[in-house]
């Protein structure tokens, strides 16, 4: 368990490198040898390596008794998989399914599979979906930062103050700011550049949709 402790980092990285390599072999064994069966495996390899990575966070966590950014890393993937990554693997299944039937010279997506393919490419369609997902992003944001804004502060007015003057983003350190410790500062500080960049990349598609 030592080791578990000493090298969970690198157990996590390689955890993600063999379950992104057992969805791809996933759809490989599926569609292109047929195997169902043995398909069947590689996404039990994959739900295993997930809980197996949930479990790391949790051991790690019970032994620092800190909220550290592995454990916050770790719960990102482990939500990111459960919602927004299942859709993500759809998609990645029809484009293998398109891939090896047109090499193989057989059609192995659905009339179904088309519907969905020309709906995601409706510009009216792409733009109400972003818009869904960058408010759910928002609500997610804003509830994690409460959190972490509660764990660093005192009062409510200390909170209004560093919403009223942000010299603190600048001074680019834990301490004067909101955030109790320097691992959540980075987090909640690249968080909410990646969450502005994406809010506007989102709702681009609804200024300016495509034509």
């Amino acid at each position: 368990m030592e080791l578990a402790l000493q090298y969970h980092w690198e157990i996590f990285i390689v955890a993600e490198v063999l379950s992104i390599a057992s969805l791809l072999l996933f759809c490989v064994f599926r569609y292109f040898f047929n195997q169902q069966r043995l398909s069947r495996g590689f996404i039990a390899l994959f739900l295993a390596l997930l809980a197996a990575e949930a479990l790391l966070g949790l051991f790690v966590y019970q032994e620092t008794g800190e909220i550290s950014s592995f454990l916050i890393i770790v719960t990102v993937f482990v939500i990111y998989a459960c919602t927004f990554g299942i859709a993500d693997f759809k998609k990645l299944d029809r484009w293998m399914r398109r891939k090896i039937g047109t090499f193989r010279g057989v059609e192995l997506l659905t009339e179904k599979d088309y519907e969905i393919i020309r709906r995601d490419m409706d510009p009216k369609y792409k733009a109400k979906k972003y818009r869904i997902s960058s408010l759910i992003h928002l609500a997610v944001f804003l509830v994690a930062q409460a959190i972490f804004w509660s764990l660093g502060t005192d009062s409510l007015a200390e909170v209004k103050w560093y919403l009223t003057d942000f010299s603190w983003v600048e001074r680019g350190e834990a301490e004067g700011s909101p955030y109790p410790n320097e691992t959540i500062f980075s987090i909640g500080v690249i968080w909410g550049l990646v969450f502005i960049i994406d809010f506007l990349y989102s709702w681009s598609y609804t200024l300016f949709p495509s034509k």
